[in-house]
């Protein structure tokens, strides 16, 4: 594993993001695991979570689009925060855009905010984590509305592993995204990877992933989990 995955899946624990008990998703389904993006709440945390980005964005897409866009309204601070990133690692200038929830009718109209997307813009879209894919339902419509773009890919923070909404046990939430609107979806990193550096071993001075909750991560992977 990347040194940075490792480095990643330390701050998401000493962030608060990641955390591991008993949750309630917005999907409905009970996890053992609740990743929360808006838990990132200082300067310097916004300030890594965005090289962390910037980093696995360039490693898996490399520097050759124009617009990062970020799903309001958590998407917002992941995609201003990831493009300086990737000016200040990179040299390159990505233009920032999202959307409003509603249109906006006086001043500066529209749905989006920051950047225009213009006719041939390749675009990444940016998001925290993908249960369910339903997110990317709203987000597809909205970028193809602007115009003739072509999207690279999706990158969220962690892949849960877990069945998309058709509730296939061959495919992920994000394999189920590449499959239906043909565009790679990556993560930062995967649960398998979380696991494989928390599980039995000390991160911050804690065992985070302990045999109880490793058994309850096993539980539910058993049923939303997919086939190998």
């Amino acid at each position: 594993m990347e040194s940075y995955k490792n480095e990643f899946i330390e701050f998401m624990v000493e962030a608060g993001v990641l955390k591991f008990g008993d949750f309630t998703l917005k999907s409905g389904r009970k996890s053992p695991f609740f990743m929360n993006a808006g838990a990132y709440v200082t300067g310097s945390q916004l300030k890594r979570l965005g090289e962390y980005y910037a980093k696995a964005i360039h490693d898996r897409y490399g520097d050759d689009f124009d617009v990062l866009f970020g799903p309001a309204y958590k998407g917002i601070p992941l995609g201003v925060a990831t493009v300086i990133a990737f000016s200040e690692l990179y040299g390159k200038e990505i233009r920032y855009c999202s959307n409003r929830k509603e249109v906006k009718d006086h001043g500066d109209v529209g749905i989006l905010l920051g950047s225009k997307i213009q006719d041939g813009d390749r675009v990444v879209i940016i998001e925290d984590v993908t249960t369910s894919g339903k997110s990317i339902e709203e987000t597809f419509p909205i970028l193809k509305a602007q115009g003739d773009v072509e999207i690279v890919g999706l990158m969220v923070s962690l892949n849960r592993m877990e069945q998309g909404k058709s509730g296939d046990r061959t495919m992920t939430a994000l394999d189920e995204i590449q499959k239906t609107y043909g565009f790679a979806a990556e993560a930062i990193v995967t649960m398998e990877e979380v696991v494989e550096r928390l599980y039995n071993k000390e991160c911050h001075g804690q065992v985070v992933i302990d045999d109880a909750i490793k058994s309850a991560i096993d539980k539910y992977y058993e049923q939303y989990g997919v086939d190998n």
